[in-house]
């Protein structure tokens, strides 16, 4: 196809988002151009919007477009449990399930020191003052099984090794190196409710 700005400007786009390459970028521009005009404002519209219509729950730091999200307000959860989770699609992928009925709490990611991911990095201390402000029974780290999340699982062990509640993490059931968002759901649904203790020796 002969060189037109706005078509290459958009698969340029496009390929920025994750997992669409180039053949994929250069569908979803034809797909687009294609479509009338009023479909394309309203997809517009919407991304125009995205980040000043959703914030981060302030108690979990899930997406939400409230300060508290619906989880965390709704008095159904049970707020004696919380999963430790890498990011927002984490959660989604646990409330898939439809079985979790726990509370969350998102890290914003997992250490790792070489790609320049520390402890301060984290919303470890996020999580530290919100146990201490707001005990629980259980804390469960759904963290996926990549060495990255290992690491972390064993720096939270160690953190809250003393702590008044059950520290467990999901089963090993995932798949080894695999983000959760992409593990079926009666795989995760498995690793959740065979979750096992989780100690750390001094």
């Amino acid at each position: 196809m002969p060189m037109i700005k706005p078509i290459e400007d958009l698969v340029e786009a496009l390929s920025r988002l994750p997992t669409i390459g180039k053949k994929s970028a250069w569908r979803l521009a034809l797909f687009l151009l294609e479509r009338p005009q009023e479909e394309l404002a309203r997809l517009a519209r919407c991304i125009e919007t995205l980040k000043s219509n959703v914030v981060l729950c302030k108690q979990c730091f899930n997406y939400s477009t409230t300060e508290t999200c619906e989880i965390c307000a709704s008095p159904s959860r049970d707020a004696s449990i919380v999963c430790v989770v890498e990011k927002p699609m984490d959660v989604f992928a646990f409330e898939k399930t439809g079985t979790y009925r726990g509370h969350y709490h998102v890290l914003g990611g997992v250490l790792s020191p070489i790609n320049g991911i520390t402890v301060d990095k984290l919303r470890i201390a996020e999580l530290k003052r919100r146990l201490e402000k707001n005990p629980v029974r259980e804390l469960i780290l759904g963290l996926g099984s990549s060495a990255e999340a290992e690491t972390t699982c064993l720096y939270c062990a160690r953190l809250f090794a003393h702590g008044p509640f059950k520290v467990t993490r999901l089963a090993r059931g995932v798949p080894a190196g695999m983000e959760l968002e992409y593990v079926d759901q009666i795989t995760l649904d498995h690793a959740l409710h065979e979750r096992t203790s989780i100690c750390y020796e001094e």
